[in-house]
Protein backbone atom coordinates (compact mmCIF):
# COMPACT_ATOMS: atom_id res chain seq x y z
CA UNK A 1 0.00 0.00 0.00
CA UNK A 2 1.69 3.67 -1.18
CA UNK A 3 1.42 6.67 1.15
CA UNK A 4 0.69 10.36 -0.06
CA UNK A 5 1.41 13.55 1.47
CA UNK A 6 -0.07 16.86 -0.13
CA UNK A 7 0.32 20.45 1.24
CA UNK A 8 -1.33 23.38 0.52
CA UNK A 9 -0.12 27.26 0.60
CA UNK A 10 -1.89 30.36 1.23
CA UNK A 11 -0.75 33.88 -0.35
CA UNK A 12 -2.70 37.10 0.27
CA UNK A 13 -0.59 40.32 0.14
CA UNK A 14 2.43 39.77 1.79
CA UNK A 15 1.07 36.82 3.99
CA UNK A 16 2.01 33.06 3.43
CA UNK A 17 0.33 30.51 5.36
CA UNK A 18 0.22 26.64 4.64
CA UNK A 19 -2.05 23.78 5.27
CA UNK A 20 -1.69 20.59 7.33
CA UNK A 21 -0.09 17.97 5.57
CA UNK A 22 -2.92 15.40 4.21
CA UNK A 23 -2.14 11.86 4.14
CA UNK A 24 -3.37 9.32 1.88
CA UNK A 25 -3.02 6.01 0.42
CA UNK A 26 -3.39 3.95 -2.92
CA UNK A 27 -4.51 0.52 -2.27
CA UNK A 28 -2.36 -1.18 -5.22
CA UNK A 29 -5.28 -4.28 -6.31
CA UNK A 30 -2.17 -5.30 -8.99
CA UNK A 31 -0.17 -8.01 -7.58
CA UNK A 32 2.51 -10.33 -9.25
CA UNK A 33 4.52 -13.48 -8.94
CA UNK A 34 7.07 -15.23 -10.64
CA UNK A 35 8.22 -19.15 -10.67
CA UNK A 36 10.85 -20.78 -11.82
CA UNK A 37 8.96 -24.75 -13.10
CA UNK A 38 12.22 -26.13 -12.37
CA UNK A 39 14.28 -24.36 -9.21
CA UNK A 40 17.74 -25.79 -10.48
CA UNK A 41 19.98 -25.28 -13.47
CA UNK A 42 22.59 -27.22 -15.35
CA UNK A 43 24.79 -26.10 -17.97
CA UNK A 44 23.60 -25.69 -20.94
CA UNK A 45 19.94 -25.88 -19.48
CA UNK A 46 16.81 -24.30 -20.19
CA UNK A 47 14.66 -22.78 -17.77
CA UNK A 48 10.93 -21.75 -17.70
CA UNK A 49 9.58 -18.85 -15.88
CA UNK A 50 5.81 -18.30 -15.26
CA UNK A 51 4.72 -14.75 -14.32
CA UNK A 52 1.24 -14.24 -12.65
CA UNK A 53 -0.29 -11.09 -12.68
CA UNK A 54 -3.56 -10.74 -10.51
CA UNK A 55 -5.95 -7.75 -10.99
CA UNK A 56 -8.16 -7.78 -7.91
CA UNK A 57 -9.77 -4.16 -8.48
CA UNK A 58 -13.31 -3.50 -10.20
CA UNK A 59 -10.71 -1.42 -13.07
CA UNK A 60 -8.62 -3.19 -16.23
CA UNK A 61 -5.20 -2.06 -16.73
CA UNK A 62 -3.75 -1.42 -19.78
CA UNK A 63 -0.55 -1.21 -21.68
CA UNK A 64 1.56 -2.57 -18.94
CA UNK A 65 5.14 -3.75 -19.38
CA UNK A 66 7.37 -6.61 -18.49
CA UNK A 67 11.15 -6.11 -18.29
CA UNK A 68 13.39 -9.22 -16.99
CA UNK A 69 17.00 -9.10 -16.69
CA UNK A 70 17.48 -12.72 -17.17
CA UNK A 71 19.80 -12.84 -14.47
CA UNK A 72 22.17 -10.52 -15.74
CA UNK A 73 25.14 -9.40 -13.36
CA UNK A 74 28.06 -7.24 -14.10
CA UNK A 75 29.50 -9.08 -16.34
CA UNK A 76 27.37 -10.70 -19.02
CA UNK A 77 24.03 -11.57 -19.48
CA UNK A 78 21.52 -14.40 -19.88
CA UNK A 79 20.32 -15.30 -23.53
CA UNK A 80 16.94 -15.59 -24.30
CA UNK A 81 15.47 -18.89 -26.37
CA UNK A 82 11.94 -20.27 -27.58
CA UNK A 83 8.93 -18.41 -27.66
CA UNK A 84 6.83 -16.65 -25.28
CA UNK A 85 2.97 -17.78 -23.89
CA UNK A 86 0.53 -15.36 -22.83
CA UNK A 87 -2.63 -15.93 -21.44
CA UNK A 88 -6.04 -13.99 -20.08
CA UNK A 89 -8.01 -15.25 -17.39
CA UNK A 90 -6.17 -19.25 -18.61
CA UNK A 91 -6.91 -18.02 -22.34
CA UNK A 92 -4.26 -18.16 -24.71
CA UNK A 93 -3.63 -14.84 -26.29
CA UNK A 94 -2.24 -13.39 -29.53
CA UNK A 95 2.02 -13.29 -28.82
CA UNK A 96 2.59 -9.71 -27.21
CA UNK A 97 5.47 -7.84 -28.59
CA UNK A 98 8.93 -8.65 -27.08
CA UNK A 99 12.48 -7.52 -27.44
CA UNK A 100 14.77 -10.40 -26.58
CA UNK A 101 17.14 -7.78 -24.86
CA UNK A 102 18.60 -8.41 -22.67
CA UNK A 103 16.61 -7.48 -20.57
CA UNK A 104 13.88 -9.28 -22.30
CA UNK A 105 11.08 -6.42 -22.70
CA UNK A 106 7.39 -7.76 -23.29
CA UNK A 107 4.97 -4.87 -23.91
CA UNK A 108 1.03 -4.19 -24.38
CA UNK A 109 0.29 -6.45 -21.26
CA UNK A 110 -3.33 -6.21 -20.49
CA UNK A 111 -4.95 -7.46 -17.39
CA UNK A 112 -9.04 -7.20 -17.00
CA UNK A 113 -11.15 -6.10 -13.92
CA UNK A 114 -11.19 -8.78 -11.47
CA UNK A 115 -8.48 -10.69 -13.48
CA UNK A 116 -5.20 -12.19 -14.07
CA UNK A 117 -2.32 -12.85 -17.24
CA UNK A 118 -0.10 -15.00 -16.94
CA UNK A 119 3.40 -14.56 -19.26
CA UNK A 120 5.09 -18.22 -19.60
CA UNK A 121 9.32 -18.11 -21.06
CA UNK A 122 12.19 -20.08 -21.52
CA UNK A 123 15.35 -18.64 -20.74
CA UNK A 124 18.95 -20.66 -21.43
CA UNK A 125 22.00 -21.04 -19.25
CA UNK A 126 25.09 -20.08 -20.61
CA UNK A 127 28.60 -19.19 -19.90
CA UNK A 128 28.00 -16.62 -17.66
CA UNK A 129 26.03 -18.65 -14.93
CA UNK A 130 28.19 -20.09 -12.38
CA UNK A 131 27.98 -24.00 -11.72
CA UNK A 132 30.46 -24.32 -8.35
CA UNK A 133 27.99 -26.23 -5.53
CA UNK A 134 26.02 -22.98 -3.82
CA UNK A 135 26.09 -20.59 -6.98
CA UNK A 136 22.49 -19.43 -7.58
CA UNK A 137 21.34 -17.01 -10.59
CA UNK A 138 18.87 -14.83 -9.63
CA UNK A 139 16.24 -13.23 -12.32
CA UNK A 140 14.09 -9.83 -11.60
CA UNK A 141 11.47 -8.90 -13.39
CA UNK A 142 9.74 -5.30 -13.56
CA UNK A 143 6.28 -4.83 -14.18
CA UNK A 144 5.83 -0.69 -15.42
CA UNK A 145 2.70 1.22 -17.46
CA UNK A 146 -0.56 2.00 -16.94
CA UNK A 147 -0.75 4.21 -13.75
CA UNK A 148 0.66 1.52 -11.35
CA UNK A 149 3.23 1.38 -9.37
CA UNK A 150 6.08 -0.63 -10.22
CA UNK A 151 5.97 -4.49 -9.32
CA UNK A 152 9.50 -5.96 -8.40
CA UNK A 153 9.37 -9.39 -8.25
CA UNK A 154 12.06 -12.19 -8.35
CA UNK A 155 13.23 -15.99 -8.44
CA UNK A 156 15.95 -17.78 -7.58
CA UNK A 157 17.40 -21.04 -9.01
CA UNK A 158 19.97 -23.10 -7.63
CA UNK A 159 23.37 -25.03 -9.28
CA UNK A 160 22.71 -28.46 -9.36
CA UNK A 161 25.33 -30.47 -7.43
CA UNK A 162 25.71 -33.75 -9.05
CA UNK A 163 28.66 -35.54 -11.18
CA UNK A 164 28.06 -34.80 -14.91
CA UNK A 165 30.36 -38.11 -16.12
CA UNK A 166 30.96 -38.91 -19.81
CA UNK A 167 33.28 -41.34 -21.31
CA UNK A 168 35.60 -41.49 -24.45
CA UNK A 169 37.67 -45.27 -25.22
CA UNK A 170 41.12 -45.24 -27.47
CA UNK A 171 42.78 -48.10 -28.66
CA UNK A 172 46.65 -48.96 -29.05
CA UNK A 173 48.86 -49.74 -30.82
CA UNK A 174 47.06 -49.33 -34.10
CA UNK A 175 47.49 -51.54 -36.06
CA UNK A 176 47.93 -54.57 -33.68
CA UNK A 177 50.00 -57.60 -34.70
CA UNK A 178 48.44 -61.10 -34.24
CA UNK A 179 49.00 -62.55 -30.70
CA UNK A 180 50.43 -59.53 -29.74
CA UNK A 181 49.14 -56.90 -26.44
CA UNK A 182 46.32 -54.37 -26.72
CA UNK A 183 45.83 -51.66 -24.26
CA UNK A 184 42.73 -49.78 -23.83
CA UNK A 185 42.24 -46.44 -22.09
CA UNK A 186 39.13 -45.34 -20.60
CA UNK A 187 38.72 -41.71 -19.91
CA UNK A 188 35.86 -40.63 -17.20
CA UNK A 189 35.61 -36.99 -17.20
CA UNK A 190 33.46 -35.26 -14.50
CA UNK A 191 31.71 -31.67 -15.79
CA UNK A 192 29.60 -31.68 -12.33
CA UNK A 193 30.00 -30.17 -9.23
CA UNK A 194 30.20 -32.74 -7.34
CA UNK A 195 32.29 -35.80 -7.27
CA UNK A 196 31.37 -39.85 -8.44
CA UNK A 197 32.01 -41.20 -5.19
CA UNK A 198 32.03 -44.55 -4.38
CA UNK A 199 27.84 -44.10 -3.77
CA UNK A 200 27.23 -43.16 -7.21
CA UNK A 201 27.56 -46.24 -7.95
CA UNK A 202 29.53 -45.53 -11.68
CA UNK A 203 30.57 -49.11 -13.21
CA UNK A 204 32.06 -49.17 -16.96
CA UNK A 205 30.92 -52.81 -18.89
CA UNK A 206 32.71 -53.47 -22.44
CA UNK A 207 32.17 -56.81 -24.55
CA UNK A 208 36.48 -56.90 -26.03
CA UNK A 209 36.22 -58.01 -29.63
CA UNK A 210 39.02 -59.49 -30.44
CA UNK A 211 38.52 -61.04 -26.82
CA UNK A 212 41.75 -60.19 -24.89
CA UNK A 213 43.62 -62.91 -22.08
CA UNK A 214 45.90 -62.44 -19.47
CA UNK A 215 44.43 -59.21 -18.06
CA UNK A 216 46.40 -56.42 -16.14
CA UNK A 217 44.04 -53.64 -14.95
CA UNK A 218 45.01 -50.15 -13.79
CA UNK A 219 42.92 -47.24 -12.04
CA UNK A 220 44.52 -43.85 -11.90
CA UNK A 221 47.43 -45.68 -11.93
CA UNK A 222 46.97 -48.48 -9.32
CA UNK A 223 46.71 -52.06 -10.18
CA UNK A 224 43.42 -53.32 -9.71
CA UNK A 225 42.54 -57.49 -9.00
CA UNK A 226 39.54 -59.49 -9.95
CA UNK A 227 36.83 -59.94 -8.61
CA UNK A 228 37.00 -56.96 -6.16
CA UNK A 229 37.75 -54.57 -8.53
CA UNK A 230 36.36 -56.02 -11.73
CA UNK A 231 35.20 -59.12 -13.61
CA UNK A 232 35.80 -60.87 -16.45
CA UNK A 233 34.97 -63.68 -18.87
CA UNK A 234 37.64 -65.03 -21.37
CA UNK A 235 35.00 -66.31 -23.16
CA UNK A 236 32.81 -63.87 -24.00
CA UNK A 237 35.32 -61.25 -23.55
CA UNK A 238 32.57 -59.38 -21.03
CA UNK A 239 34.92 -56.60 -18.82
CA UNK A 240 32.84 -55.12 -16.22
CA UNK A 241 33.69 -53.17 -13.47
CA UNK A 242 32.42 -53.85 -9.59
CA UNK A 243 29.55 -50.93 -8.30
CA UNK A 244 31.64 -47.90 -7.38
CA UNK A 245 35.04 -48.64 -7.78
CA UNK A 246 34.67 -45.87 -10.70
CA UNK A 247 34.70 -42.29 -8.59
CA UNK A 248 35.91 -39.12 -10.89
CA UNK A 249 36.33 -35.65 -9.12
CA UNK A 250 34.23 -32.99 -9.36
CA UNK A 251 34.94 -30.45 -11.74
CA UNK A 252 36.58 -27.11 -11.03
CA UNK A 253 35.13 -23.57 -12.08
CA UNK A 254 37.34 -20.93 -12.88
CA UNK A 255 35.74 -17.36 -14.06
CA UNK A 256 37.50 -15.38 -17.15
CA UNK A 257 38.74 -12.44 -15.34
CA UNK A 258 38.05 -10.05 -18.30
CA UNK A 259 34.56 -11.41 -20.21
CA UNK A 260 33.23 -12.70 -16.90
CA UNK A 261 32.50 -16.19 -18.33
CA UNK A 262 33.10 -19.18 -16.68
CA UNK A 263 35.43 -22.23 -17.70
CA UNK A 264 34.87 -25.91 -16.96
CA UNK A 265 37.85 -28.12 -16.09
CA UNK A 266 36.90 -31.50 -15.80
CA UNK A 267 37.37 -34.14 -13.28
CA UNK A 268 39.52 -37.03 -14.64
CA UNK A 269 39.89 -40.70 -14.01
CA UNK A 270 41.52 -43.07 -15.87
CA UNK A 271 40.95 -46.89 -16.26
CA UNK A 272 43.44 -49.27 -18.63
CA UNK A 273 42.83 -52.33 -19.70
CA UNK A 274 45.99 -54.55 -21.20
CA UNK A 275 45.53 -58.05 -22.32
CA UNK A 276 46.55 -60.67 -25.54
CA UNK A 277 44.71 -61.14 -28.33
Amino acid sequence: MARFTNQAQLRYGNAVTNSNVAVGEILEVLSATKTAVKTTYGQNDTVTYIISIVNSGATAFNGLTLTDDLGAYTFGTGTVTGTINYYINGTLQTAPTVEAGPPLTVSGISVPANGNATIIYETAVNEFAPFATGSDVVNTARITGGGITPITISETIAAESTPILNITKSVSPVPVTENGILTYTFLIQNMGSAPAAVTTGATITDTFNPILSGLTVTFNGTAWTAPTNYTYNETTGLFATAAGQITVPAATFTQDPETGAWVTTPGVSTLVVTGTI
